[in-house]
């Protein structure tokens, strides 16, 4: 068991300044290799309670780019991790970035499942108020119930995620 505290909090607009500080700092040393820096994940959608870490996907054109961003990342305190046993999705962690709100960063294809999986997510989200209330009260339960069992609290929320992923269509590669 991951015993790793899971903190939930209510939506914060802050967030998405949070992002936009990120954003300018990425976009300074990655113009001209990117098509996009998307804000994804719970942070990037108005009124959805989260853990206050934000979730960016680099996009880039196709892979052949990957060694070039990678190089250009590291070069400002991010280092490549892998996939993580995800497909399409490249991880980087980071030092030296104290100055930034806590952040997963991640590079993936314009064509890559997992970014179709988060955009996709994202947007269904951004225009259902419902499924926004659903999912902030399910992801508080979480919490509360496996406060320091991160394992426990992805499990908990994954078949509403499922769901979601069933209606947009992005469910199976």
């Amino acid at each position: 068991m991951a015993r790793k505290h899971v903190v939930v909090e209510s939506y914060n607009p802050e967030w998405k300044t949070d992002f936009l500080k990120i954003k300018e700092e990425l976009d300074i040393v990655l113009k001209g290799l990117v098509l996009s820096i998307e804000h994804v994940g719970s942070t990037s959608v108005k009124g959805l309670s989260a853990k206050p870490i934000i979730d960016i996907d680099v996009v880039i054109e196709d892979r052949s780019l990957l060694d070039e961003v990678i190089n250009v990342l590291n070069s400002i305190g991010y280092t490549h991790e892998g996939n993580q046993g995800i497909e399409g999705r490249e991880a980087f962690k980071y030092q030296g970035k104290e100055h930034l709100r806590k952040h997963h960063l991640y590079v993936c294809a314009k064509d890559a499942f997992e970014l179709k999986r988060h955009i996709g997510f994202r947007d269904y989200l951004r225009s259902n108020p419902e499924a926004v209330e659903t999912y902030s009260r399910i992801k508080v339960e979480g919490a509360l119930k496996y406060p320091y069992d991160i394992d426990s609290y992805i499990n908990y929320k994954s078949s509403f995620i499922e769901e979601i992923y069933e209606l947009i269509g992005v469910n199976k590669k």
